[in-house]
């Protein structure tokens, strides 16, 4: 296989879903982490407009380039047309 990623859509939906944009961001980071660590070349995350945790994916993906090695980040873009 050469290359392997995911898009991710992300938990976090309203506060009565028991997960704060905390636990979204901090988990989003441990998965790309573990998905570097078993090889995956490729981590995409989508970007929620109305949803202030993941309205600006670069702070994530910064965080998400500070803790792997080898894993490329990036944007995922959803049309729903």
């Amino acid at each position: 296989m050469k290359s392997f990623g995911f898009l991710s859509f992300g938990h976090y939906g309203a506060p009565a879903s028991g997960y704060t944009a905390k636990d979204m961001l901090t988990q989003a980071i441990d998965l790309s982490v573990a998905a570097d660590e078993l090889g995956v070349n490729g981590a995409s995350f989508r970007v929620h407009h109305f949803a202030r945790q993941a309205a600006s994916p670069f702070p994530l993906l910064s965080a998400i380039a500070a803790r792997t090695r080898r894993i490329e980040v990036g944007t995922g873009v959803i049309d729903l047309r």
